[in-house]
């Protein structure tokens, strides 16, 4: 019996939806105390040069990917990632010499995005043009989803300030994602790629005017993810005087936003609003929210879970429609360009010490908010240089 096409690309994106969960999960769940396991080996200077090392790591890693991917094809390139994780979580897992978890650290942390950007893969051959913002959208509610539970149920697993259950955990998930992409995409047909060089892929952004605008507005929002995730903490905690549980449950009534606008804007895109004007208001009370914390000093837990909520009202909002103007710009044949829009998440964790550097030589911690707040009001500029999709 034949199935409908349309069946047929619902039940695949059903899949994919589900591979993405345990994917994001597998990612999730040791991110909070990746900072805090390396600590109990290393200084914080060290923990910062690690970080540093992974970020170099995965931009390598994402330059080579079409390469690996015309020679081995998605489904191949996504299992050996998979099984090479396996590998390397088992060595964190029993390792105890330093010397070796450190090396294998970087190596697992550059994998999760590389594993990351083949579930993308998958997700673009199977999306029309005219459903990606809904798709999008969904898929996107579907891994903020375990990005809000990999906290939560990696905190049930530390024991008396012992972090191996959390890595034990990442790992137990890598052996039904393993079987979800085998089973599922056994037959999945690559795309003919184009293959073009790092450099040629870099010259027809920049020729492109919406891809180069999108590309730059992407990388102000993810410096706003590196820089709120390194320095929010660290302010919240040695400044405000918040307490990590305090903080822990803030930062999870933070993440909400994330799961209940995703799904509806990127239906929404599709069907009634151009991307630009949804881009332009995300990006507007990014930055008035993000900006207006210098006004906050005490210690409110209320205060600051509110400010914080509606910096990722404008965040969600943002995301979910970059996402969705990229991929409905993007040919599934583009795995370069793709592998670059990527890179712009470990280049942000480069960019936004410098940011921090720099602002404090003219002011003080607490005005970097409003510099960053600053930041994101400039994004306004490229957003209306680029074309709508509608």
């Amino acid at each position: 019996m034949r199935h409908h096409p349309y069946i047929r690309k619902t039940t695949t994106l059903y899949t994919i939806g589900v591979v993405g969960f345990f994917s994001a999960l597998h990612a999730s769940l040791p991110t909070y105390f990746n900072s805090s396991f390396l600590g109990s080996f290393v200084d914080e200077r060290t923990v910062s040069l690690i970080y540093l090392i992974i970020s170099l790591v995965t931009i390598v890693g994402f330059l080579s990917m079409h390469t690996i991917l015309h020679k081995l094809g998605n489904l191949r390139t996504s299992l050996l990632l998979i099984m090479v994780q396996i590998g390397v979580f088992y060595g964190l897992i029993t390792a105890t010499s330093i010397n070796v978890i450190i090396p294998l650290f970087i190596l697992a942390m550059s994998i999760v995005s590389l594993i990351a950007l083949t579930i993308d893969i998958f997700l673009q051959k199977s999306t029309d043009i005219g459903h990606t913002g809904s798709v999008r959208g969904i898929f996107m509610t579907v891994i903020n989803t375990a990005w809000i539970l990999g906290p939560l149920i990696g905190g049930m697993l530390i024991i008396e300030n012992d972090y191996k259950g959390v890595y034990i955990g990442a790992f137990a998930l890598l052996f039904p994602l393993l079987y979800l992409v085998y089973k599922n995409f056994n037959n999945f047909k690559d795309s003919h790629y184009a293959n073009f060089s790092a450099l040629q892929t870099i010259s027809r952004i920049i020729k492109d005017r919406d891809i180069s605008g999108i590309f730059i507005i992407n990388i102000v929002l993810q410096t706003f993810y590196a820089w709120m995730t390194v320095y929010t903490p660290i302010y919240l905690h040695n400044t405000i005087g918040f307490d990590w549980k305090e903080i822990s449950i803030m930062f999870t009534i933070m993440l909400i936003p994330f799961v209940i606008v995703d799904a509806p804007l990127g239906k929404l895109a599709d069907k009634k609003w151009g991307e630009k004007e949804m881009l332009a208001i995300g990006f507007i009370i990014m930055g008035i929210s993000t900006g207006a914390l210098v006004f906050f000093g005490v210690k409110s837990f209320v205060t600051w879970a509110i400010l914080l909520f509606l910096t990722r009202i404008g965040a969600a909002i943002a995301e979910v429609m970059i996402e969705t103007y990229f991929f409905k710009k993007v040919d599934g044949r583009d795995p370069e360009v793709l592998s670059m829009f990527r890179i712009t998440r470990p280049l942000s964790f480069f960019i936004a010490p410098v940011i921090a550097t720099l602002g404090l030589v003219y002011t003080s911690e607490r005005y970097l908010f409003v510099v960053l707040g600053v930041i994101c009001l400039l994004t306004l500029f490229p957003i209306f240089k680029i074309r709508d999709t509608n």
